[in-house]
């Protein structure tokens, strides 16, 4: 599939690629379609959910772990079974930013998480219960970590 982007230019992915996203993001459930590109450069730390549907609609998203190792996202059992899948370590977790200037000021969504099944390239956008995360849990709290997480 060829189509434009908010920060690629216009780039060809795989169809298979598509992360299909029955109830959308929060503030944008009529988006059911996204592709996770990875930023040139951050080794898959650094990520973005580009619409495939609307070119001008991007999201940053962060890989949680390579800021927080000990992250634990639990997912309820209804989302579990949304998902397919059993346990929440079965899944791929990906934090969406607020990016800032200076970056030290950029914050990441540890609470929402986006959810995904790999395998099904299902997706979801959680809330978290437990765990103590917060919405706004600036960059500048953590220190670069240089391990990344198997997702």
């Amino acid at each position: 599939m060829r189509f434009k982007t908010k920060y690629f230019g216009e780039i060809e992915c795989p169809d298979e690629d598509k992360l299909h996203f029955p109830e959308g993001l929060f503030g944008f459930e009529e988006e059911k379609e996204f592709f996770l590109l990875p930023f040139e450069g951050s080794e898959g730390s650094l990520l973005c959910f580009q619409s495939a549907v609307t070119p001008g609609l991007a999201f940053v998203a962060m890989n949680p772990f390579s800021l927080k190792p000990d992250y634990a996202p639990v997912l309820t059992p209804r989302e579990l079974k949304a998902m397919g899948v059993e346990r929440s370590e079965d899944l791929c977790f990906y934090t969406l930013c607020v990016v800032r200037s200076p970056a030290a000021e950029s914050t990441v969504n540890l609470r929402c998480p986006v959810a995904i099944n790999d395998q099904t390239r299902r997706a979801m956008q959680v809330i978290l219960e437990e765990g103590g995360y917060h919405m706004h849990h600036l960059l500048s709290e953590f220190r670069r970590k240089e391990e990344s997480a198997p997702c």
